[in-house]
């Protein structure tokens, strides 16, 4: 078998926190910015945790990721 390969664009996206869970960058913060509540907008700002059910299939991709 060869070398698993990782995927890229996940790579890109997410990264594994020192605990071993994923952490994301939230949604909805790049344009439109103008009708949305300030604290809308604080609250899209940071990361978040990957949910529980997501975090099989993302690990899959990201197999070398520290």
């Amino acid at each position: 078998m060869p070398k698993m390969k990782t995927h890229r664009g996940a790579a890109k996206r997410f990264t594994k926190t020192g605990s071993g869970k994923i952490k994301r960058n939230k949604a909805f913060k790049r344009h439109l910015l103008e009708h949305k509540s300030s604290g809308r907008k604080a609250g899209l700002s940071g990361p978040a945790i990957v949910s529980s059910g997501d975090v099989k299939r993302i690990k899959s991709l990201l197999v070398y990721v520290k």
